[in-house]
């Protein structure tokens, strides 16, 4: 596994639909993604990247996530969709390879780093300001998970 590494980056405008879902339900949440991906199409707006889920919170073992399409302009959601944007800011990155069954093991290596070198997440009161999953890979281009690309970035504190 590569090291992380901290990039800045600047606000990117996003679609998305929000929910909260254990691991057990997590079918629930993988629905989303082609409801995001209609919702976007209807209207003739590109994605702008990859799709992505935001972490807000977990809390007894339910997630709070969004499931989201960056775009390149902001927009306004509809009341089901939702408008939102990635925060700007420094961003502690590490690239996911394989199944994304086993992306755990990214998220625990970063959070092993920042506890190395002292890097903070920006988390207050168990809520992330922007810990994201973003999917590169292509399914249609890349049909096995076990050679996906993910990433995980996760807003470090001003």
């Amino acid at each position: 596994m590569q090291q992380p590494a901290i990039e800045t980056r600047p606000e990117q405008p996003y679609v998305s639909l929000r929910t909260q879902a254990s691991l057990a339900e997590w079918g629930r949440v993988n629905a989303l993604i082609g409801e995001v991906y209609g919702w976007i199409t209807e209207r003739d707006i590109a994605p702008a990247g990859a799709l992505f889920y935001r972490y807000h919170s977990v809390a007894e073992d339910v997630i709070d996530v969004e499931v989201g399409v960056p775009v390149p302009t902001a927009v306004e959601g509809d009341g089901r969709v939702v408008a939102g944007s990635k925060p700007a800011g420094r961003y502690a990155v590490l690239m996911h390879e394989g199944h994304p069954d086993r992306i755990r093991e990214t998220f625990a290596a970063l959070d092993a780093w920042a506890e190395e070198t002292g890097v903070d997440f920006d988390v207050t009161d168990g809520v992330w300001a922007g810990r994201f999953e973003s999917y590169l890979s292509d399914p249609a281009v890349t049909p096995d998970p076990a050679d996906w690309r993910t990433e995980v970035a996760y807003r470090v504190r001003d």
